[in-house]
């Protein structure tokens, strides 16, 4: 695998927040992990395992205590540490990074038309005629057109994740991070979210980090998957590699690490991921929170 193939390179990653009494909490531990350009590569684990702040770290939205995030964007002769860059050269990367939140994100003083066009308002230099042009070109893409001038607030769940998926291409990034894109919607919606987001994966070419615990989706759409626990990679491999340990006979399971995998894809409600025992109360807020 050449440096050419892999957009972000993630090295020894290390992540803390203080605690209430001033001693420090360690949530991510050391996370190395490759994504390849062009893939679909799915974050999973437990709540409290690291998936939300890996994700804040990929982004440049925490600062991070240790290891390196390599970025190799088109534009970048050679791949750039996230931690080391200014705040123009950070700028300069977000609009080679879309984002969609879990919740949408979108500004509910602003009908949905002016939310898809607000980065290129911000980040572009082109007429408003021409703006006008990609925020429909975008909103037909997520099949949003019918509903331009509507504002956030008269938007159902999945169409508030339509809208937000149509801003996050608006300047049609190289990445596109989804942050539990079907958190929240009915597993139709979420299974119509998952072929929208594959058809813009293809159309578009992009790179795409999905943070997910949930499962159905995941298996649709991934081309490799993470498995995250307290703050570790368990295990890095493809989807097929996953649905071999999902549909494994437990009682084959000869590792730890296995049976918590299979645990965790199947869903069940006991064996080593819950069990939680000896945690304190912060600790337990910090798993709480992803």
């Amino acid at each position: 695998m050449s440096e050419q193939d892999v957009a972000i390179s993630v090295r020894d990653l290390r992540k803390s927040f203080a605690r209430p009494d001033g001693t420090e909490i360690q949530v991510l531990k050391g996370v190395t992990v490759d994504v390849l350009r062009g893939e679909t590569l799915i974050i999973m684990g437990g709540s409290g395992c690291g998936k939300s702040t890996f994700l804040n770290c990929l982004i440049g939205e925490y600062e991070i205590s240790g290891g390196e995030i390599l970025y190799q964007t088109k534009k970048m002769e050679a791949p750039r540490d996230i931690g080391k860059m200014d705040e123009a050269n950070l700028n300069e990367l977000r609009m080679s990074i879309g984002i969609l939140f879990q919740s949408g994100a979108l500004f509910n003083s602003m009908t949905v038309a002016d939310n898809v066009a607000l980065p290129l308002i911000e980040h572009s230099y082109v007429d408003q005629s021409i703006i006008d042009i990609v925020v429909t070109l975008k909103l037909q893409q997520v099949k949003m057109l019918a509903h331009r001038d509507k504002m956030p607030s008269h938007l159902s769940g999945g169409q508030k994740k339509r809208a937000g998926l149509a801003r996050a291409t608006a300047l049609d990034p190289e990445i596109l991070f989804y942050d539990e894109p079907s958190a929240g919607l009915d597993p139709v919606t979420s299974a119509a979210i998952d072929e929208l987001m594959m058809d813009l994966s293809k159309k578009l070419h992009v790179t795409t980090v999905v943070v997910t615990h949930e499962m159905d989706s995941a298996f649709r759409i991934a081309d490799r998957m993470v498995m995250l626990e307290q703050g570790r990679v368990l295990r890095i491999g493809t989807r097929q590699d996953f649905e071999t340990i999902r549909d494994a006979d437990p009682r084959d399971m000869t590792t730890q690490d296995d049976q918590l995998i299979h645990q965790f894809l199947n869903g069940a409600s006991s064996g080593p991921l819950t069990d939680a025992e000896g945690m304190t109360e912060f600790e337990k807020l910090i798993r709480a929170d992803g």
